[in-house]
């Protein structure tokens, strides 16, 4: 979980912020709640069955061994347990053919054009705002979920006043800490996508400005910057997707045209409120948009003819059937598909200091390759977050009682994440918000190359760390992650969780 927690300068220096802090629960040894329940019972039963039946107890030992082992030892992060468990199910959807996907572009069949994955029961809508304007919207069919993004220009902070990021930055706070009193706001998704420009859209966007009658020379030179500019540019786009459950609200909605009209309504209020976070809102993404964003994703080498077909007008040309791509192949660490090839990772540990308002600018700087890195917010409920805070404040307390009680010393750590949870609790009293709060990171090569994926991999995980930010790769899951950097509203923890029910 995350709250906004500033630092101000007393000498006039630099503001930082942080208050990220993993949710533990009452769990011991740094375990979750879960492995700590295991533990313990493995550590239990052979002393209970001792006084019955030695043997059972010797039995016993053995199988305790495996999970205990299981529950503390960590491989890249995770438990041991659960790395052999995702690597097993990965074996059985492989074997089973669950990890490659053909489109079948000679089949004649009513699936033939749905998309892989957690896509597969996504439709696109295009909905009409109150002033006529059209715009995209992803409806989940499973959930019933609605996903609008909004288009954004963020602006540089190193061009404003570190007074005036300050103030962003508490803005964007107050947006976030709303949500938690709309109770059919799911999660928020800000995405940065950057790749390297073809100089499609720098054409497009000259030709459409030169007119008929232009000076020769001018439009000589602009042909000539044209043609240059490629080298050396770079097409970079912010997009926030806020994905609803119209259903959720207080409202009776009876059909989905009043779904859709209740979230556009929602939407507007938004927008507004964004103005003051440091960024544009450029318009709400256009169906056309939202499927040419997915076409470029999955095949990077139509760029150039999305980008020109968008300039154009010609929408009719793009559309949700053909959004996904024409083959793709999940492997254990990369995902193939049409003419790329990704690797997704996840935050394994947020800063565990407190930041300045610039520290994810080493991550979003644009790289020789694609990248989508996606900050996933999910808002507790208001009325939920006192008790949770609350929990996590007695846990903590739980903890500590119990490592007086055994005569351990207390470490550096444990010290900070009770402080940090007190602090929490505080915050939340004085009327903070809470999110949880992930961060997902998607690169992306033009070419089936493993080395190159490799280099493009260790040079974005080299960035975070220069954002105090530790990456690991989401091996077994990778077009899970792939699909969740898209503007098609899905979260992992929700598809997790909808599993296990």
């Amino acid at each position: 979980m995350t709250t906004n927690t500033t630092t101000a300068p007393a000498d006039g220096g630099i503001r930082t912020y942080g208050g990220w802090r993993r949710a533990r629960g009452w769990g011991l040894w740094g375990l979750s709640q879960g492995e700590t329940v295991a533990v313990l019972a493995a550590l239990l039963l052979p002393i209970l069955a001792l006084p019955f039946a030695w043997q059972i107890t010797v039995a016993l030992l053995p199988v305790s061994a495996v999970v205990v082992g299981a529950a503390t030892i960590r491989v890249d992060g995770i438990p041991v347990g659960h790395a052999i468990a995702r690597r097993w199910r990965f074996f059985q959807a492989s074997r089973r053919g669950y990890t490659r996907y053909d489109a079948g572009v000679l089949t004649d069949h009513p699936d033939t054009w749905r998309l892989p994955g957690a896509l597969a029961t996504t439709k696109l809508l295009s909905v009409e705002d109150v002033t006529g304007r059209e715009f995209g919207m992803v409806w989940n069919q499973r959930t019933g979920e609605l996903t609008a993004t909004l288009r954004c220009a963020a602006v540089s902070m190193g061009l404003v006043d570190p007074q005036v990021s300050d103030g962003w930055v508490a803005a964007w706070h107050a947006w976030l800490a709303r949500l938690g009193h709309e109770p059919t706001v799911r999660h928020v998704a800000v995405t940065i996508d950057s790749a390297p420009e073809p100089g499609s859209r720098l054409a497009a966007n000259v030709a459409a400005a030169t007119v008929d009658d232009a000076p020769a020379d001018a439009v000589a030179l602009l042909e000539e910057l044209v043609a240059k500019s490629p080298a050396a540019a770079a097409d970079v786009e912010t997009r926030v997707s806020i994905t609803f459950q119209p259903d959720a609200g207080p409202r009776k909605l009876a059909d989905q045209a009043e779904r859709t009209a209740e979230v556009s309504r929602l939407l507007r209020g938004m927008e507004s409120a964004l103005g003051g976070c440091g960024v544009a809102v450029k318009g709400r993404a256009t169906a056309a948009e939202l499927a040419g964003l997915l076409r470029v994703a999955y095949d990077p080498h139509s760029r150039g003819e999305v980008t020109s077909a968008l300039a154009h007008g010609w929408t009719s040309l793009i559309g949700w059937d053909t959004a996904g791509p024409i083959g793709a192949d999940e492997a254990w660490n990369r995902y193939v598909h049409d003419s790329g090839m990704s690797a997704s990772l996840v935050w394994q540990e947020p800063p565990r200091q407190v930041v300045p308002s610039q520290v994810l600018e080493p991550l979003l700087t644009p790289q020789p390759f694609a990248t989508r890195v996606t900050l996933l917010y999910r808002p507790l409920p208001a009325a939920a977050a006192a008790a949770h805070v609350d929990d996590e404040v007695n846990a903590a307390t739980f903890r500590d009682a119990l490592r007086r009680r055994q005569g351990r010393d207390q470490t550096a750590r444990d010290q900070a994440d009770h402080d940090r949870a007190v602090q929490a609790a505080r915050e939340e009293a004085a009327g903070a918000g809470m999110v949880r709060c992930d961060l997902y990171v998607t690169v992306t090569i033009d070419d089936h190359d493993d080395h190159a994926l490799a280099e493009a991999v260790a040079t974005v995980r080299s960035a975070a760390e220069a954002s105090k930010i530790r990456l690991r790769p989401l091996n077994g899951s990778q077009q899970l992650g792939f699909q969740t950097t898209l503007p098609a509203g899905l979260d992992p923890a929700a598809l997790a969780g909808r599993s296990r029910r």
